[in-house]
């Protein structure tokens, strides 16, 4: 039976029949029992708080598919119930992926989220080895290994920036900027490496558990966001993701996007996995990321820098976000001469959305494209290596000081 039927057919059973004088009559159908439920407002709409969508809502899919049937059936329209409907489809996905909505909770640590960061990301790539058209999920999956194992080393190592060598590295790169061009070149030097240098040392350890909090309250906004769509994909096609639409749960765009994903056109394809990404970073987290690089003083521009430093992206051919757009300092040097100095740093922040959404499209996405089409066996293999491998061989953070120590070693200086 189709969807469509199934739903007629859930409608009609919940019709009660009234005999009259032999005639039957259909009595108008009522939402009795979700009527609380209906019209809430959608106060934790990406779940970055424990929980789900809003905390007086169940998180037992079968309650909530039973509420949801109900509400439909009464002829209400779907915005009625788009708290009920959000909240039904995210705990399919959790629970399918294994998750336990109601104590999901992202404001705590990364011990007490791993076994929910892995099951997220398993549940991503086992969508794109399930179907190839699933790009976003399995990009999302690959890079999330890097993305939580990085987090895990922010963890383990609270006191990194007390790491001989991190600090007195950041403040040499600047030196050697100032040594060659003077004090007023060192402004061309990127924001967060100069906030390295200048406030390191004064990290703390509940900073770091702050950032470390911002982070996972992005990586749930955005399995809260995005899994329920391709679990509605997956499990009951376009049909669902309409209900989504009608309900203001998701844009026009968005919806356009999973037509272009089902289109069976791979240019179509690509560009509606990139509109679900750029709602992704632009729409879920883009705001948090604001968040995260202007927290207290600078030391969060410094924070965010050392993510850009640490990343490495997985993905086959991708280059890594530290050698992307290399710092290059122009100036005139004590005897005249006009040249450009060069060391191998980002001088772009992640957190940046139009620097992020630079590197996304043009390294990130171009080049899994093309592993899903022309390199799938390797790419196949990949994805299926147990995601705890995966977590634990990705965790780059406690060598962002021989990074730095790296780059001061190979600055160079180009007569120009």
């Amino acid at each position: 039976m189709s969807s469509a039927s199934r739903l007629l057919a859930r409608a009609a059973a919940a019709v009660v029949p009234v005999v009259v004088s032999a005639t039957v009559v259909l009595a108008p159908a009522h939402a009795e029992g979700s009527e609380p439920y209906l019209n809430l407002p959608l106060d934790n709409r990406f779940a970055t708080d424990i929980g789900g969508v809003h905390p007086e809502l169940p998180t037992d899919p079968a309650e909530l598919g039973v509420l949801v049937d109900r509400a439909r059936a009464s002829g209400r329209p779907a915005t009625d119930y788009a708290a009920l409907l959000a909240q039904y489809r995210l705990a399919q996905a959790t629970t399918e992926a294994g998750i336990a909505l109601a104590s999901w909770n992202p404001n705590t640590t990364v011990a007490a989220n791993r076994d929910n960061l892995i099951r997220s990301y398993r549940y991503y790539e086992d969508f794109q080895l399930a179907r190839r058209e699933l790009q976003w999920a399995g990009m999302g999956g690959q890079v999330g290994a890097d993305f939580g194992g990085g987090v895990a080393d922010f963890e383990l190592a609270t006191d990194i920036y007390d790491l001989p060598g991190l600090q007195e590295n950041a403040r040499a790169i600047i030196g050697a900027v100032e040594s060659a061009f003077g004090p007023e070149a060192v402004g061309q030097l990127p924001e967060g490496l100069r906030e390295l240098a200048d406030h390191g040392a004064e990290i703390t350890t509940e900073d770091l558990r702050w950032y470390i909090r911002r982070i996972l309250a992005m990586q749930k906004a955005i399995f809260s966001d995005l899994m329920p769509l391709h679990y509605m994909y997956v499990h009951e096609g376009l049909g669902a993701i309409e209900e989504f639409h009608a309900a203001g749960l998701i844009d026009d765009a968005v919806l356009q996007a999973w037509y272009d994903i089902a289109s069976g056109e791979p240019d179509r394809v690509a560009a509606g996995n990139a509109a679900l990404l750029r709602r992704e970073q632009y729409t879920v987290v883009g705001a948090m990321w604001d968040e995260a690089r202007n927290y207290r003083d600078g030391i969060g521009k410094a924070l965010t820098y050392a993510t850009t430093l640490a990343g490495s992206p997985s993905v086959a051919g991708v280059v890594y976000p530290r050698n992307y757009k290399p710092i290059r300092v122009s100036g005139v040097l004590p005897d005249g001469r006009a040249a450009t100095l060069t060391t191998p740093l980002p001088s772009w922040d992640w957190s940046v959305f139009d620097d992020r959404w630079d590197y996304i499209t043009t390294e990130l996405l171009p080049k899994y494209r093309y592993t899903v089409e022309h390199d799938w066996p390797t790419l196949e293999a990949l994805l299926r290596v147990p995601y705890e491998v995966q977590f634990e061989t990705h965790r780059p953070i406690n060598n962002i000081p021989q990074i730095l120590g790296s780059a001061l070693s190979s600055i160079t200086v180009t007569i120009d």
